[in-house]
Order: structure tokens, then sequence, then C-alpha cells
């Protein structure tokens, strides 16, 4: 009896992990019942199966991977924007003129994209069967070092509203993370993080591809005391970075500052 018991427990454990495992067919799990006590039967703990009953194994078929449903060029109501309407929405954002009228991370000319996201319906608008859809677009201008967020709307096509501000810092997007650690490995404040790089992988770090970087803002004095050559950070677009060998260690370089307005590196401390 104990053997049948660690059999039929043997099965249970497989069946479970194969549920868990999200297998797109249940296995049938037979638990022991009160057999050993008073005689009596089994019972089933999900969906009858091959096997079920025979005393086999039961039969586990691969689970099958669907496509996803094809995503429609607009959506609907509240739905997440498409493809096609985020790229709508930042192709009107981003007019001729204002193209070359800024310039993004790398001194080129078009603003510095950031988010692009669907805007909140106006309190006259919720109830509608079928309210617009409009898109906030912001960006960083590097040369007037300006926050703009442009609303869209999708539906007239038109921008209704566009809004500039200094002083005000989003977080920084992958582009930008990646330019401030090129300029801190080109940087003579950047020798540790390449002796670093050499220790611990045995190459020269000649560029930010060779790691794996995060970027957080730096706002100068809004964070307390900073160092002379930071002290324009908060009105500049100042980046400090988490920095990692590609698949392996840390390494620490969170005390530097890269000002990519004025491309320079500073040090705090």
């Amino acid at each position: 009896m104990r053997n049948l018991m660690h059999r039929h427990l043997g099965k249970l454990v497989a069946g479970a992990a194969a549920a868990l495992a999200g297998t797109a067919v249940l296995a049938a799990v037979t638990l022991p019942g009160d057999a050993g006590a008073t005689g009596g039967g089994s019972r089933t703990t999900a969906a009858e199966g091959p096997g079920a009953g025979t005393g086999q194994a039961p039969q586990i078929r691969p689970g099958a991977v669907e496509r996803a449903p094809e995503e429609g060029s607009t959506g609907v109501g509240r739905d997440p924007l498409t493809d096609d309407e985020v790229a709508r929405a930042q192709a009107l954002a981003t007019p001729r003129t204002f193209r070359g009228a800024t310039e993004d991370v790398k001194g080129r000319a078009g603003p510095e994209r950031l988010t692009t996201d669907l805007a909140e319906l106006g309190p006259d608008e919720t109830g509608l069967a079928d309210p617009p859809r409009r898109a906030n677009v912001s960006f960083y201008d590097y040369r007037s070092d300006a926050y703009v967020t442009k609303t869209v709307n999708l539906t007239t096509g038109k921008v209704e509203k566009t809004d500039s501000r200094h002083g005000v810092q989003p977080p920084p997007n992958r582009a930008e993370s990646e330019a401030a650690a090129g300029l801190l490995i080109a940087a003579p404040e950047g020798a540790g993080l390449r002796e670093d790089y050499k220790h611990a992988t045995g190459k020269e770090l000649t560029g930010p591809g060779q790691l794996a970087v995060r970027g957080f803002v730096y706002r100068g004095e809004a964070e307390g005391p900073a160092p002379p050559g930071l002290r324009a950070c908060g009105e500049h677009r100042c980046v400090r970075l988490f920095t990692k060998v590609r698949d392996g260690q840390w390494i620490d370089t969170r005390r530097y500052v890269v000002d990519l307005s004025a491309r320079t590196v500073g040090r705090l401390g």
C-alpha cells in the first residue's frame, strides 16, 4: 500500500507541475481516496483526459503558440494608441518648421523624442459614445533647453496645444543615457570606468555599446549643494548613470554627472 501511495503521489506532482507550466490540456490527476481506510474509490481533481481511468500516465500534448490578433490602424475609445496612431501623432507634432528650430541629443535637427501617450479626455467628453482620440507627444529641445509637450487630436489631425517649459527634467530616454555614457567614457573623468571595464573583461572600453546603461536625471541645486561645474543642471539636461558590463558586473559611476546640454562631465562629492 505504501508503494502504491508513492506511485499515485508521483503522478500528482507530475500533473500539477504540468498544469503550472501552462500546458494546453490539464492532466487527469487521481488522488488516493479513502481506499486504504474504507475501501472506497478515488477522486479526480482535474478534467478527464487521454489515459484517465486506465491506470496509464496521462498524455500531455504540447502547448501551441497562437499569433496575436492583428492591430488595427486606429484604436477605439480608451484603447492604447496603436503603432499607426503613435507614428501619426509624432509626425503631426513635428512639422518641418519645428524640426528646423530644434535639436536632439546628438545635435541633429529635430527635438529629442521622449514619450507618446494617450491623452485624457476633457470633463465634457467622458460620457460620449465615441470620444475624440488625442495623444500627448513630449520632446526635449537641446537648442533651447526646453521640455515641450504637444497635444495632437488624432480625429481632426490638428495640434490643439503646445506647452514649452524650462527647468523641467523628465527621465532620460535610452538615446540620452547612451550619449551620456559615451561622453563619460571619452572624458578624463571616465578613466576609472575604463580601468574597471578592462579589469573585468580584459578589453578596452571604447563606446557605450559595450555597456548596459540606465540614466536618471540630476537637477543640480534642487538636490542639494552642487559643485561649480554642475550648478547649471536643472536648467541644463544632466544625467547620472548606472553602468554594467554587458552580461557582467556593475561598475559604480553614480558620482559622475554628464551635462548633455554643455557636453561636459562633472563629479559629485
